[in-house]
């Protein structure tokens, strides 16, 4: 049987080196708002002047932070190699799954089926001036705000593939997010590449 393909969710992110941290940890803790279903205390963090939710939960902000510090520094890698004159760009996916059984010869196992992703792609802006900056810095902040209207409306639209809770684990669905997805290949799915 053909598993469908999951939604995916795409979202061009824009950032200068110094917001960059910032902006797509905003991000990154907006999507998980809408889409963590264990309970959680709001709570928010400005983000270039705009209030973004944020989860407060040790092991997602460990994730997040982790991550988050790995796409910045391949991007500040890729910046130093010369690309700069061109916009460094990186990708970054969060993907949520559900556990199903699977029924095999002789054994049950459960597998992880994905069933959304967001997809982020980070544009890493270089200005060279002051009035370079202003430009940038409003781009940004026009960027930061469609991003979350389009997670917030995205979510409250597209709720049907959302698989039915059938465990009482505080997380019912396992999640991941990932630098750099390279598409659909054995190694993507079991977090190699």
């Amino acid at each position: 049987m053909e598993q469908r393909r999951p939604p995916e969710y795409i979202i061009e992110v824009f950032a200068d080196q110094s917001s960059v941290k910032d902006v797509v940890r905003g991000i990154l803790h907006t999507i998980f708002f809408h889409r963590f279903f264990p309970s959680i205390r709001p709570k928010t963090r400005d983000v270039l002047d705009l209030t973004l939710p944020v989860v407060e939960d040790v092991e997602l902000e460990t994730l997040i932070d982790q991550r988050t510090a790995t796409l910045v520094r391949q991007l500040d890698t890729s910046s130093d190699m010369g690309a700069r004159g061109t916009g460094v760009r990186g990708l970054m996916a969060v993907q949520f799954f559900e556990k199903k059984r699977r029924k095999a010869w002789f054994t049950k196992a459960e597998e992880e089926v994905c069933w959304e992703q967001w997809t982020l792609d980070v544009t890493l802006a270089t200005p060279r001036t002051e009035s370079e900056r202003a430009k940038v810095r409003k781009a940004m902040e026009a960027m930061l705000l469609k991003a979350a209207m389009k997670i917030v409306t995205t979510v409250n639209r597209e709720k049907d593939h959302i698989p039915p809770i059938t465990t009482s684990e505080a997380n019912p669905f396992p999640y991941q997010i990932i630098i750099n997805p390279k598409g659909d290949g054995w190694g993507a799915r079991m977090g190699l590449f």
